[in-house]
């Protein structure tokens, strides 16, 4: 009688990581509370295949259904959203930004190079069930459980004998639970055993159910939220040239611009914001400027909302200078990055000198309470905590009254016909130096340039000071006040054209055009 071998099981390589402090011993562990000592002072490192890893898991989820105390609960995973693990197998398919485009952006021309690797590096963290484990009310039988098989200098996690693969389903109680990292796994639902996309897993072994939620909690609950500056920092590592030759399409496009003119205000020598942008969101104890300072993201943000956004189409009022028509990659006006970067630095330097040579009653308060060490060689009034120029909501508000009169006075102050060195790319990088020194030098020369410097002179005379000032009357404290939160900057954009209306002039005409074309009372 012939009879076939047994199957040997499938065994798993792992890592063992020893984590135990003396301290820990210290700790009130309570069985009864589902914080019991741990059996084990170490966890478990290893890969597996995505799929195979599905098969293995039972997500046990909290549910508020039944009115069941919230203390009483001993599972661990929330519910599963779908539209969650959507997004993240998109991204696993096809890496960052297009997962989160839709079909009409990704059948655009060219949006294939959006296209990137989906790498999930970040560790999915389980518990390995023990013999006699029970899991709502069912004990997981032998036949179900993973054997760890330990032997000098090497380790093994033998998987049931009778797992085929992604098909499998336990007899009864799933082997392994997750503590984190469950919208990962379902993300992989419909992945096979011909799919090898394996995950990196951080595996503990028999441990109590309130010690998973605690260590849920610390993952989850505890992490500060991405620093979008840091984030955007990192853009010039990850684009590609031809994100920044396109401005319609995914919003990644014009971010990406943004990115690289907010780099050129911090880097360039003459720009009044030369080192004065907090580029990577850090504190203030922990950045070299100690002054206050926006952040890189407060200030892509507020170039996204003013210079650039699409010239005209559907909606758009007021057009942004450094935008594109509708469905167009190429600017209206025939600037190089170069030549838009020496646009804003010299925009900022007018409003410098106006703010430096200014003697009124904001600035002079400002400055009589500015910090003499920290100030010794900046102005209160321009850079101070208690200038509003200093502030997100006061930049977005230059750039608005800079983009919106340049626009409505477009064809009079001739930006068309600005052009730059011959003899430099046309395509140079607003990160490049020489090329936006070159563009200084020509703008100054330029109408554009005299307008702007008339536009200082009318902004300086309004109230630049925030409400925090100390000694402001209540009337201004509470006046200021509004510019605080999202509708501060519409209110700081409105005031600002009132008040730039009022002086008269060419920049008064200008102001008026764009308060009529925005119904602005």
């Amino acid at each position: 009688m012939n009879t076939k071998p047994a199957k040997e099981p499938i065994s798993i390589a792992a890592l063992k990581v020893r984590q135990w402090m003396p301290a820990w011993d210290k700790v009130r562990f309570d069985p009864n509370q589902g914080q019991g000592k741990p059996q084990a002072k170490h966890f478990f490192l290893f890969s597996i295949r995505a799929s195979h890893l599905k098969a293995l898991t039972g997500v046990y989820r909290r549910s508020t259904k039944g009115g069941k105390a919230r203390s009483i609960d001993p599972n661990v995973q929330r519910g599963h959203e779908e539209t969650r693990s959507e997004i993240i197998r998109e991204f696993v398919n096809f890496g960052f930004p297009w997962c989160e485009m839709n079909d009409s952006q990704r059948n655009k021309p060219d949006a294939d190079d959006l296209r990137k690797p989906g790498w999930l590096p970040g560790a999915i963290l389980v518990n390995i069930l023990q013999p006699k484990d029970k899991r709502n009310g069912i004990q997981i039988p032998d036949e179900d459980l993973i054997q760890i098989r330990e032997k000098p200098g090497s380790t093994t996690l033998e998987l049931p004998k009778n797992f085929v693969g992604a098909k499998w389903e336990p007899a009864k109680v799933y082997p392994l639970e997750v503590i984190d990292g469950q919208h990962r796994l379902w993300a992989f639902e419909d992945f096979g055993d011909d799919e090898e996309f394996e995950l990196p897993v951080v595996a503990f072994n028999g441990l109590d159910r309130g010690w998973q939620a605690y260590l849920f909690w610390s993952v989850n609950i505890t992490p500060k939220k991405i620093n979008r500056s840091l984030a955007f920092d990192l853009y010039p590592l990850l684009r590609q040239q031809s994100w920044l030759e396109k401005f319609t399409g995914h919003k990644t496009y014009r971010e990406t611009r943004c990115q690289e003119l907010v780099e050129a205000l911090w880097s360039h020598p003459e720009s009044p914001w030369h080192q004065r942008i907090n580029m990577l969101g850090e504190t203030k104890e922990n950045r070299d400027y100690k002054g206050p300072s926006a952040t890189q993201a407060a200030w892509i943000r507020s170039l996204i909302h003013t210079m650039v956004k699409q010239w005209e189409g559907v909606g758009t009022k007021i057009g942004g200078i450094f935008g594109a028509p509708a469905s167009a990659h190429e600017p209206i006006l025939p600037w190089s990055r170069a030549m838009q970067a020496a646009f804003l630095i010299s925009a900022g330097n007018s409003f410098k000198r106006q703010v430096k040579k200014s003697k009124a009653q904001w600035a002079t308060n400002i400055r009589s309470i500015g910090d003499p060490e920290l100030f010794e060689h900046d102005d209160p009034a321009f850079y101070g905590q208690y200038s509003l120029i200093s502030t997100d909501q006061g930049i977005r508000g230059f750039l608005f009254v800079i983009n919106d009169l340049c626009f409505a006075h477009s064809q009079t102050l001739k930006l068309a016909e600005w052009q730059c060195d011959e003899r430099l790319p046309k395509k140079s990088a607003a990160t490049e130096e020489a090329p936006v020194t070159a563009a200084l030098q020509s703008f100054a020369k330029t109408p554009a340039a005299s307008f702007l410097e008339e536009l200082a002179l009318g902004l300086v005379s309004y109230d630049w000071r925030t409400s925090s000032t100390p000694g402001l009357p209540e009337a201004t404290r509470i006046g200021q006040g509004v510019f605080r939160g999202s509708s501060g900057y519409k209110e700081m954009r409105r005031q600002l054209l009132a008040h730039l209306e009022a002086q008269g002039g060419q920049v008064g005409t200008a102001a008026k055009a764009v308060r009529n074309a925005l119904g602005y009372k």
